[in-house]
């Protein structure tokens, strides 16, 4: 078995989480990545739908946006992005969407406004965009992000994209479509949420990490799951499919 970057078990991982038949809406960068490859390998009916109004596309490259003109090549259906959210997103149609940010806290929201007050930010940050209406409306949100104690915080500094609010009672009353936070795919571990409580558990470790690693940089007591278990090694297989979907390492490097 080969050497890999953590982004490249980031992103292997990820794909493991998709099932084929699933609708999902994907960003640009790793999570097209991680779409990319689960349909190459494990999942050829995943549906890929773009923020841009592109559903069921089968790009020939890498696109470097979600306007980039190899989405609409091979699509199953084009359309404009008021109808793309209206229809399908807010429609409930949507299984799976990937969210990233520059904070996440315990129960999976979300900031990518602000870091510090809102009115005297120490960082503006570009906002939500299609977001929190991702978070809002997909049966399942995944984010991949870097194990770092300034993206994982107690309380984030402005909630952007709702996870599990502040727990799951009362998550339930904002009577929201989605279903909320699936897991947080970080370079240490899987996290997954408690079913009852809606707080992020860890559920597999990977390879070489340790849960003292994963205290080490998460700012709360971490909870662990009953079975916890160790993320499969990426296999041989798995590492050459993705490589060859970004033969120039425009996401990998």
């Amino acid at each position: 078995m080969g050497e890999f970057s953590s982004t490249e078990l980031m992103v292997i991982v990820a794909a493991r989480e998709l099932r084929d038949g699933e609708s999902v809406l994907v960003g640009v960068g790793v999570p097209n990545l991680a779409a990319n490859l689960a349909r190459k390998l494990h999942a050829p009916n995943l549906l890929m739908v773009y923020e841009s109004g592109t559903i069921g596309s089968n790009p020939s490259r890498m696109p470097l946006s979600i306007g980039d003109p190899c989405l609409v090549s091979g699509a199953k259906s084009v359309c404009s992005m008021f109808e793309q959210f209206a229809y399908y997103l807010q429609g409930g149609r949507i299984d799976v969407g990937f969210l990233g940010g520059a904070q996440i806290d315990k129960y999976g929201n979300i900031n990518s406004t602000v870091i510090g007050d809102y009115k005297a930010p120490k960082v503006r940050l570009p906002g939500s965009g299609g977001a929190c209406d991702i978070a809002s409306n997909v049966k399942k949100i995944i984010v991949i992000t870097p194990h770092e104690k300034r993206r994982f915080v107690e309380r984030v500094d402005f909630l952007t994209s709702p996870g599990f609010a502040d727990g799951k009672d009362n998550w339930r009353k904002l009577k929201l479509q989605g279903g909320g936070p699936y897991a947080v795919i970080t370079n240490l571990c899987t996290f997954k949420f408690d079913e009852v409580t809606g707080e992020m558990t860890v559920a597999s470790l990977h390879e070489d990490a340790t849960l003292e690693q994963v205290q080490e940089n998460t700012p709360w007591e971490v909870k662990v799951a009953d079975k916890l278990e160790r993320t499969l090694t990426p296999k041989q297989e798995e590492i050459e499919a993705l490589r060859a979907l970004d033969p120039e390492r425009i996401y990998l490097r």
